[in-house]
């Protein structure tokens, strides 16, 4: 039987098991250059409609979310203020050095992060620990989640496949908002 999405293919769900059994782990981590300490793409297996599926799960940190959230608001608030905006892209010289910005995009990047400043100084965005299925997903059944931690390892994202497998996963409800931490230089 040809199934569509790989991901409900029982021999694609042994084959990603045996190897994620052969880690000792509950997890296979989806190599991509966008994993980071607050950041994680993986894959696991759960139930769905009282069958395996792999789930391809993307965890992220609350504080992320609220950034994603934060910059996406001012990249709003520049397009009604400039009107050839478009987000602004980094590029490199051929000795891997950035290239200076315009003048208009340096000053649309200005906007930009006093903007984020003001957002986040009046605390306007506010986000919650949540989780997102995505049951048309290209591979299995996508999965995002947001949690209230301060970074996501190996144990936060082995005690929520847990949890969410248990069906014992509980969100907290509260509303945070976040302050960008400064950066010593």
């Amino acid at each position: 039987m040809k199934y569509h999405n790989e991901g409900f293919d029982p021999k694609t769900i042994e084959s990603l098991k045996k190897e994620i059994e052969a880690s000792g782990k509950m997890f296979k981590i989806v190599p991509t250059e966008e994993n980071s300490d607050e950041f994680v793409n993986f894959y696991f297996i759960g139930m769905y409609e009282g069958k395996e599926v792999i789930y391809d799960a993307a965890l992220y940190t609350l504080r992320l979310h609220h950034s994603s959230e934060v910059y996406e608001l001012a990249e709003h608030e520049a397009a009604k203020k400039f009107p050839n905006f478009k987000a602004i892209h980094y590029e490199e010289d051929e000795n891997g050095n950035l290239k200076p910005l315009s003048s208009e995009e340096e000053e649309i990047g200005w906007f930009i992060t006093e903007i984020i400043m003001d957002i986040e100084e009046e605390e306007t965005v506010k986000v919650q620990e949540f989780l997102d299925i995505d049951t048309n997903h290209d591979y299995g059944i996508g999965l995002d989640a947001a949690l209230n931690v301060e970074f996501i390892d190996e144990k936060v994202i082995t005690k929520f496949i847990k949890d969410f497998n248990e069906d014992s996963l509980v969100l907290d409800e509260t509303l945070y908002s976040f302050q960008s931490e400064e950066e010593d230089i």
